[in-house]
């Protein structure tokens, strides 16, 4: 049985094109292994807030000196946390906004990144501790940005890559839906080739 998670950071919901093919993905996962657990995180709806100056005392407080208030203000960092440790396959969907990724998803990234619990420093360095866990990448976007003059203005793959790779998470694959506002793509064939390359990915991930 899979443990998936499902993050979805676009404003749009269920008209955002990263969405419709992330869950295209997990519906090929979820047939492929009878009886596996999804559960959906979707922050465009349900944004998590900024980081603030109240958090980040919280997050650098040792546990047992915490403040009831701190421990509060920890409990959506933790859970989201959480998610993703009861996860072996976490499904990102994200647009491109401005050439790089959503403020939720930053956001969410900035609540997930806590030292000690998804990575930890050592006498080598930093270490991740989400090792074992697969990543997919959903990424969605207007122009054509995996090759061709666009592609040094891609600030969401490489950095998805970096963070996930800090905190342990290095088997990462890209599905991407790119061109859906390019005359000769748009969304119905953008969605199509994302379609295709998904159902070769499942299947090789099988």
């Amino acid at each position: 049985m899979k443990n998936i998670l499902l993050i979805e950071s676009s404003p749009r919901g269920g008209d955002s094109y990263s969405h419709q093919a992330a869950r295209s993905i997990v519906n090929e996962l979820q047939t492929r292994h009878p009886g596996s657990k999804t559960v959906v995180r979707d922050l465009g709806q349900n944004p998590p807030p900024h980081v603030g100056p109240a958090l980040i005392g919280a997050m650098y407080t040792p546990p047992d000196q915490r403040t009831p208030d701190q421990s509060w203000l920890l409990a959506l960092s933790d859970a989201l946390i959480n998610e993703l440790f009861a996860a072996d396959t976490v499904v990102i969907a994200a647009p491109m906004h401005n050439f790089g990724v959503p403020s939720t998803l930053k956001a969410w990234i900035d609540h997930i990144s806590r030292a000690g619990r998804t990575f930890s420093f050592g006498a080598n360095g930093p270490q991740g501790l989400l090792k074992g866990r697969r990543a997919i990448l959903v990424l969605a976007s207007g122009g054509v940005y995996s090759n061709g003059h666009m592609k040094a203005f891609d600030f969401t793959e490489p950095y998805l890559r970096a963070v996930l790779g800090f905190l342990g998470i290095t088997d990462v694959d890209v599905v991407r839906v790119e061109g859906v506002a390019v005359g000769a793509i748009g969304p119905e064939k953008a969605l199509a080739a994302a379609g295709t390359h998904s159902k070769q990915l499942v299947a090789n991930l099988a």
